[in-house]
């Protein structure tokens, strides 16, 4: 424990490192105050991060990296020289090779005579390896403005393995009600803009110390780039190409700012983050992109090109057809040839919103909103039938996007309570992003059987620990997110048995 606090200490002391900086050139100011982070863990490796901020000329600056196996970097194993290049906002993304699987490392950064807090991050363990459990966290939707990012002391006080980030890291836009801090500038359209909003958001001190503290894999949903968006079609109307014009600066940001690896960098509007990631045999994580390549909405409102909307279903003829996809058909062709190779125990897709049906008309006839899966049910279908057909081993969905914790039964035939059980559900609440009422969302229940838990009174995350046996979520209800030191507490935990679809409380 001594350990674990003199490490989250040398996280506060690099504050002060700001005024033992001389000037020098290309450096005016501590350049490391967006924090370091890493992500992306494999048997033999991970990605490292940062990005030199403050007052930089506009020339490449050489930096140098080591990753140690003790804190206190005595024993440094790998080491080299990256170069971050203005044109890439002078962020660096390093992935060292040939470490030991299974085992936690530590790593730092050096520029010019400045040097950067000590971060910690771990190997994925072998593929062939059975490792006797998986701790992690995965959270969504942190708006800047309507709470503190508190939720990331617990995240960091549990230890996790990695966390896995499912969207909404940053918002565009300025909404909500009681802001307890404000974005700088208005809504980002360019490449500087976004550069800036991403800036605003690591300069929180909680989430660069959850960033510092163990390896992330991320995800984008909408508010990286503009609300609702789907494919190369703006909420707004936005004409195409200079709606794409602006896709490209926000991916270009989004990659600048997260410990991505290479093979991510963006190509203008196009940048693929979908991917898949091991846990020995125990756990496999598919990362979902359902932004990027997805049909537009169906049935949008009245005098709006896009954007989502709340249909009924029966008026909606669109919502039926085949062809419509979440993910892009070639998404589902890699996912579904994905489980085909999978002989993992437990099967993780970690996506950005519901996807269990969730009726919004009580009574007779059902309600669905567009935006989410139910604005997509032959994709949803398909995926389902791919689960089915490779039979898919103790299958997972995480999602979050709603701003509440939903726990489900994900059902063959949502309509028919009796129709078995295939995955099971799990969504996270937000960080800090505002939700609806819970009264709001009582009234649907009835409609939903199957969906075991809907609560939005909390802002929070979910801890999830995996073993061979069981899966266990614990649902992190923050007592507040307007205090920055607030409590948290589990609102509620929930078990999946290896073998038996379904969450039961636990």
């Amino acid at each position: 424990m001594s350990s674990r606090r003199a490490f989250l200490g040398s996280l506060i002391a690099a504050g002060a490192a700001p005024a033992l900086l001389r000037a020098q050139p290309g450096l005016r100011d501590y350049p490391f105050a967006l924090g370091v982070a890493s992500g992306y863990p494999h048997p033999t490796g991970f990605v490292l991060w940062t990005r030199l901020a403050g007052e930089l000329d506009p020339v490449t600056i050489p930096v140098r990296w080591e990753v140690a196996t003790d804190e206190a970097m005595r024993n440094v194993v790998a080491t080299g020289i990256a170069e971050a290049s203005p044109g890439w906002a002078h962020s660096v993304h390093v992935e060292p090779k040939g470490l030991e699987p299974e085992r936690w490392y530590w790593y730092r950064f050096r520029a010019r005579e400045a040097q950067s807090p000590v971060g910690r991050t771990r190997t994925a363990p072998a593929t062939t390896a059975s490792p006797e459990r998986l701790k992690f966290a995965f959270a969504s939707c942190q708006h800047y403005e309507q709470g503190f990012f508190g939720a990331y002391r617990h995240i960091v006080a549990d230890a996790p393995d990695l966390v896995a980030f499912l969207g909404d890291y940053i918002y565009e836009s300025s909404w909500g009600r009681d802001h307890v801090r404000k974005h700088t500038g208005g809504e980002p359209y360019t490449l500087e803009d976004y550069r800036a909003r991403y800036a605003l958001y690591k300069s929180d001190p909680d989430l660069q110390a959850a960033h510092a503290t163990c390896p992330w894999i991320v995800t984008w949903d909408d508010h990286e780039v503009d609300n609702d968006y789907a494919d190369d079609r703006a909420e707004d109307g936005m004409p195409k190409e200079q709606f794409l014009a602006r896709r490209a600066a926000a991916y270009r940001a989004y990659y600048e700012h997260m410990p991505l690896p290479e093979r991510m960098k963006p190509n203008g509007p196009d940048m693929r983050i979908h991917t898949q990631l091991g846990w020995g045999s125990l756990a496999r994580f598919y990362l979902l992109d359902d932004r990027q390549y997805r049909s537009w909405q169906a049935c949008p409102r009245s005098g709006r090109s896009g954007g989502s909307n709340t249909v009924k279903v029966a008026e909606c003829e669109a919502l039926a057809n085949p062809n419509r996809s979440m993910l892009g058909r070639a998404q589902e062709r890699w996912l579904s040839g994905a489980f085909a190779q999978s002989g993992a125990r437990w099967n993780l897709l970690a996506q950005q919103t519901p996807m269990a049906q969730f009726d919004q008309l009580p009574g007779e006839g059902r309600r669905a909103w567009t935006d989410g899966w139910d604005g997509y049910p032959a994709a949803r279908t398909r995926l389902f039938e791919a689960l089915l057909e490779h039979r898919v081993a103790n299958p997972l969905v995480l999602g979050g996007d709603v701003h509440s914790f939903n726990v489900s039964d994900l059902k063959r035939d949502f309509d028919d309570p009796s129709s078995p059980t295939i995955a099971s559900e799990f969504v996270c609440t937000s960080i800090t992003s505002q939700a609806w009422a819970q009264e709001r969302l009582n009234a649907f229940m009835v409609d939903n059987p199957h969906m075991k838990l809907v609560d939005s009174r909390y802002r929070g995350y979910v801890r999830m620990e995996v073993t061979a046996k069981e899966s266990r979520a614990d649902l992190r209800a923050m007592e507040s997110v307007t205090k920055p030191n607030a409590a948290c507490s589990t609102l509620a935990s929930f078990v999946v048995e290896d073998g038996k679809p379904g969450p039961r409380r636990g």
